[in-house]
Order: structure tokens, then sequence, then C-alpha cells
């Protein structure tokens, strides 16, 4: 094994740590190596299509009266002090701490009747599946997130690019750093974690990490590696799971994805940097992640996932708010933005969403609690019907009134405009059985 000698603490141009940029061809789960991921290819069957997603994790579950379901008519012991402000659509109206989005809301469908918690406890789960997590039977090994089935059920869009990637560093609370677990599909659909822990480092011959803060050096040193590869007939050995391992490890294409010093600066500047650091038990606020998502989907990656924040706001809900919405605002508008400007809006769907509501009544403490009865959501991309919200809740924001939304509707949607059968396209779990992707849940009519 060949090795580059890293120093921890070090970071490149981007912020991106030096630790982490070596672990590139790490995955966040111990004994398992990139070929094994990639062998989930080899069982490709369903679509054709070359479209991926971008999802966002809210960690903690944001409250949806404060951002897309604002209540001027309650009491201000339910509605708070925030102020909502009008959108470039008509009659459509959001927080005023989101005045990014309200510009943009042509090309964005808030929902507000968000449901599918059964325990309302804190898990990712449910953002990733469709599916709760507890107070219901699972299959043996699990549920697969959304990642973990396109990469089962769909070809990669590039031999270089892995076709999931989740852009989730380890959190205090192990469901808030989750990318999306593979379940009965196992190790092999796992998501390829750019800042995970794992398996060893692909390492280069000679080659210092003082040496690495010349990117051509880096990239220079990939193409020798490369040609001494082909040239000793090493590559003729490896069967072709670990040829594309190589093809992902040694390609520019992948470490170019992550270089955000690539961008011009007007459009880092637009995404802005946030917080690279966890918030509390939660992801961090890092608004880079947005603009390395839409890097690695332009690139080739099927299905890219990112945790940010912690939205568990306990007490003083809407002063620690302030910590999270703007940015949030920010980064997300930026994404949306972005796709559109680069002609990506139609084959790249955007979701962002926590893992239930808020309470409708503000606390003692001034904080809101776990709200399983509705939540909120936001799409964009997808060549969807944008500009319009879907769903609503009553007076005080505790129950859909109008069009209830379940995660599993979100879900056949996705996997609908991914070109997969819903009513035909069945996995085994570890106990043999088929298993349908969604639980008997339709395509959403208003987004088509």
């Amino acid at each position: 094994m060949l090795n580059i000698l890293g120093s921890p603490g070090r970071a490149l141009c981007d912020g991106v740590s030096r630790r982490d940029f070596l672990r590139i061809g790490g995955l966040a789960m111990g004994g398992l190596s990139l070929p094994e991921l990639l062998r989930a290819e080899s069982l490709a069957g369903a679509g054709r299509s070359p479209k991926s997603v971008i999802m966002i994790y809210m960690a903690g579950a944001p409250p949806h009266q404060d951002l897309f379901d604002l209540k001027m008519d309650a009491p201000l012991e339910y509605r708070g002090p925030y102020k909502p402000i009008s959108t470039n659509v008509a009659g459509i109206q959001i927080s005023e701490h989101m005045p990014y989005s309200a510009k943009i809301m042509d090309k964005l469908v808030p929902i507000r009747s968000m449901y599918g918690s059964v325990t309302g406890d804190h898990d990712s789960h449910i953002c990733y599946t469709g599916r709760s997590a507890k107070g219901v039977v699972m299959p043996p090994g699990g549920w697969p997130s959304l990642g973990s089935v396109m990469s089962r059920l769909l070809p990669a869009s590039s031999k270089e690019m892995p076709p999931f990637v989740g852009l989730a560093p380890k959190a205090g609370h192990p469901p808030y750093g989750s990318p999306g677990h593979p379940g009965f599909l196992g190790p092999a659909c796992s998501a390829f974690r750019p800042n995970g822990d794992g398996m060893g480092d692909l390492t280069l011959n000679g080659i210092s990490s003082d040496r690495l803060d010349d990117r051509r050096t880096l990239l220079q040193s990939l193409d020798r590696l490369r040609r001494e590869a082909d040239k000793s007939g090493l590559m003729e050995g490896l069967d072709v799971f670990n040829q594309r391992a190589f093809d992902v490890l040694t390609s520019s294409k992948l470490i170019e994805a992550l270089d955000l010093s690539k961008e011009p600066a007007r459009v880092r500047e637009r995404y802005g940097k946030g917080d690279t650091k966890n918030y509390g038990d939660g992801a961090p606020r890092n608004n880079e992640h947005f603009l390395m998502a839409r890097r690695l989907v332009e690139a080739g990656a099927r299905c890219v996932t990112m945790n940010y924040g912690r939205w568990d706001f306990h007490d003083r809900n809407h002063s620690e708010l302030l910590t999270h919405l703007p940015l949030f605002d920010q980064g997300l508008s930026a994404l949306v933005e972005d796709l559109h400007a680069r002609g990506l809006d139609k084959d790249v769907a955007v979701v962002a969403w926590g893992e239930f509501g808020r309470t409708p009544q503000i606390n003692a403490t001034g904080g809101r609690d776990h709200w399983p009865r509705v939540g909120c959501a936001v799409l964009a991309g997808g060549g969807f019907k944008t500009g319009q919200v879907i769903g609503a809740t009553d007076r005080l924001g505790g129950e859909p009134s109008e069009r209830p939304v379940h995660f599993g509707e979100v879900f056949a949607t996705l996997y609908q405009w991914l070109g997969i059968d819903l009513n035909v396209s069945t996995l085994p779990d570890l106990s043999g059985r088929p298993q349908y992707l969604v639980d008997g849940w339709q395509p959403m009519k208003e987004l088509v």
C-alpha cells in the first residue's frame, strides 16, 4: 500500500481539512472498500436517466410556523415574533428571515402539510427513506435510503464518480450525522463520504502532505500513478469493480468536484461559507456543502445528501433560529438559482426537510417542542411545477387542514421522476422477500 503522510489540523484553500481530503477514498463504515460499493451497479436494472437528487436534511426538525407557514391570526404565544414577507409569487408569504427565498419563490414549492413520523422521535430515517423508523414493523435489515436505492437500480452517470455521496460529518447524535443508511441493500449501496472515516486512504508514491498545497502537484501525481499502473499491467489484473474504484480515486473528476476554489469568487460569495463546525450534537451549518452538492451532481453523482444544522430549539426558539435560518436561506436559494442558471433545473431535484414539525404553542422557555402531526418541506428543480404552495394547516398551525402530504408521496414522486416504475420495481430484503419502494403512495399530481 502507498501512503500520503498527512498532517491533521491543516486546511486546503476551500476550507476542507486536509485530513478529510486525504480520506477521499474512505467510507464511514469500517472494513468496506470502494470496489464493494461499486459492485452495486452490477445489479442495475431500471432507468437510463441522468437525473440526480440533492436531499438536505435539516437535522432536528425546523419550526414550520416560523419558516413557510406563519400564523398571524393566532395568539402571540402561538405565532411568535416573526413577520411574513411577500414573495415574487402573488399570494405566497414566508418568514421575514428568508428574503433570498422570497425572491425566487417562482422556483420553489413549499409544502405546509408534511406528516409521517409515528413517534416524534429524532431520526433522519424518515427523511431518507420516507418511512418512520420507530413505531412500525421494519423488514430484516431495515429500509434503504433514497441514495442506496438509486445506487442499486440506476446506472452511474460516470464511471469516475460514485453514484451516492453523503456530505454528513459525524454528529454527537448519530442520526444527525447519517447520510442515509443502505438498510437491507447492504454496505455495497452505502454513501461515499468524502469527509468520513473509513478504510485505508488512496495513496500516492512519495507525496507528502506538505506538497499537496500545490493542487497541480496532486493532479500530476494522480496522472503519474495511473500511467505507471497501466504500464505495469496492474489494471489488467483487477476485476471490473476494482478498476472502477481505481478510476474514481485516481481521476481528477472527483477531486475537482470537491475543489471549490475552481468556482468564481462571486459564486462562492453568493452561497456563503456558513460554519464548518457541528452545531451542538447536530450537523454543521456549512453553506459550502450546497455548492459542493451542485458540483458533485454536475460531475455525475446521482444522489447527494447533506445534513444542515441542529434545529431542535426547545428553548429560545426564535433567537436560536436566527443562527440557522438566514444562512440556510442564503445557501438553499443560491443552489436553486445556480441550478437554473446552469440549465440543470430539470435534471436535478432538490428537497429540504426535517423529521417532523414543532408545537404550535411556544413553551415556557420560549421554545417549540416535537410535533409529529404536521411539518414542512420545500422542493425545487426536477422540472416540477414550482411557484406554488401545497397543503395548509389550521389557524394555529397544529393540524393539516388541506392536502396532507406524507413523506412517502414525495419519495413516490422522486422515484417516478427518476424513471423507476413503482408498480413493478421491488427489492429483496434479507429474508428474500420482495419489498416495494414505497408503501402504496402515489406521485404528487400537483408537481407534474
